[in-house]
């Protein structure tokens, strides 16, 4: 059986952690770095960074960032945010990361996913995708530039296009469970890993440990991000993962 992941999911704005609501309004959270070292020493496997500045939308910030996260952070960290050119990725690799995080740039650009998945392979390319839920005729809807801009394209359409050109993985995020804490749309993840064959990460809406329960035991998620659950409130991956394994989730051992 393939050991389900647990990723703590970090927001940046000006060098700051933040956490959104429906990817609207934030409040500060704390410190990025600060942070990573306690994800580190708390059993999480992975960590991603997407720097969500509306205006500084380039690599400076986490190039900035991801030198200090590597002095008290040894897990695989994936970053996003401002990549628009293959030498952004390639500057980011070559400074630690481990994983590239594209989103807005696929729908205007889908040769710059193939071209860092041809350089350093698919697993070092993860797509992310923000979708909102149509409350007239409940289909869902894709947005890009940090949740602002309505896509033309179709979901499933979407997932198959960045699937053949060469993601390696995908975040699949409800915009509208995004801060809520109120649990993930268990809906949308189900149709995202049912149109594709690639590890699936669930963001957006985890507030309890029975949420990643029910996302991982109702779908077939390979890994779930949280925000707000390890912001708000004494939780953490250890806790978590401690929890879930009573339900015979298995996780890999660091």
């Amino acid at each position: 059986m393939l050991k389900k992941r647990i990723i703590p999911i970090q927001l940046l704005i000006d060098n700051r952690l933040v956490k959104t609501i429906e990817f609207g309004n934030y409040r500060d959270v704390g410190n990025p770095v600060s942070s990573s070292k306690i994800y580190n020493d708390s059993d999480a496997d992975e960590l991603i960074f997407l720097n969500i500045n509306r205006t500084e939308r380039s690599i400076d910030p986490m190039l900035s960032l991801i030198k200090r996260v590597s002095e008290v952070c040894f897990m695989p960290l994936s970053l996003g945010g401002g990549i628009k050119t293959l030498d952004d990725a390639t500057r980011l690799i070559h400074n630690g990361a481990d994983k590239i995080v594209l989103n807005s740039i696929v729908y205007r650009d889908v040769k710059l996913l193939e071209d860092i998945a041809y350089k350093f392979g698919n697993q070092a390319v993860v797509v992310s995708i923000d979708v909102r839920k149509d409350n007239i005729n409940g289909d869902y809807k894709l947005y890009s530039d940090c949740g602002r801009k309505l896509e033309r394209v179709d979901l499933k359409t979407h997932l198959t296009n960045v699937e053949s050109s060469g993601a390696g993985e995908i975040i699949i995020t409800s915009i509208d469970s995004d801060g809520k804490m109120n649990g993930y749309d268990k809906d949308l993840i189900r149709i995202t890993v049912d149109n594709t064959t690639i590890p699936i990460i669930g963001a957006g809406g985890a507030g309890t440990f029975n949420h990643l329960k029910e996302a991982f035991l109702e779908t077939d998620v390979s890994a779930l991000a949280c925000g707000s659950l390890f912001n708000f409130g004494d939780n953490n991956p250890i806790r978590a993962k401690a929890f879930l394994t009573n339900y015979s989730i298995p996780f890999k051992v660091i």
